[in-house]
């Protein structure tokens, strides 16, 4: 039953998201925004709206969740810079390889927005993400430790996600 609610909760917020993407009043521009919000409320059922995840709205997560967008573009600005200095300057080394990492997230929802950060930073790419692990393609192999590579790329962006996902 509650999948059922967080689904139907789910509906309205995505329908307004499309409307706001399209900025369209137009009748099949509404009549389509809806038929997608429903395929993709039932798909996710309703995931980002299910009661658990409804606690996003408290203040700390808030907060956290606006500290976030700074540190985001923080964080892929350093990365455009070191990926640029290294296509320049071809001396400059690089190692590529995919090194295992370790999450203290607990939810999919979570985990997914760390790995979609992960990849959306220049030089690193999330290949696979199992349970408690991912899989990174990374330009500059620092380590292939697992402790040592997950300090260096995910622990950043996890103290935040930590506390908006969980």
């Amino acid at each position: 039953m509650r999948r059922v609610a967080s689904i139907l909760i789910a509906i309205g917020p995505l329908w307004l998201l499309w409307l706001a993407l399209t900025g369209s009043t137009d009748p099949e521009e509404l009549f389509a925004g809806a038929v997608v919000a429903v395929l993709v409320a039932i798909i996710s059922g309703g995931e980002p709206f299910s009661p658990a995840s409804l606690g996003i709205f408290n203040p700390k997560r808030l907060a956290y969740a606006v500290a976030y967008v700074p540190y985001m573009v923080w964080a892929i600005i350093v990365a455009n810079f070191d990926v640029a200095r290294r296509v320049i300057s071809p001396s400059l080394p690089i190692n590529p390889g995919i090194v295992r990492v370790k999450t203290k997230l607990r939810t999919a929802v979570g985990r997914t927005a760390l790995a979609n950060s992960i990849t959306l930073t220049p030089g690193t790419l999330t290949v696979d993400l199992c349970d408690d692990e991912l899989c990174i393609h990374w330009v500059d192999v620092q380590s292939e430790n697992i402790e040592e590579a997950t300090k260096a790329i995910v622990t950043g962006f996890e103290k935040y996600l930590e506390v908006i996902f969980g």
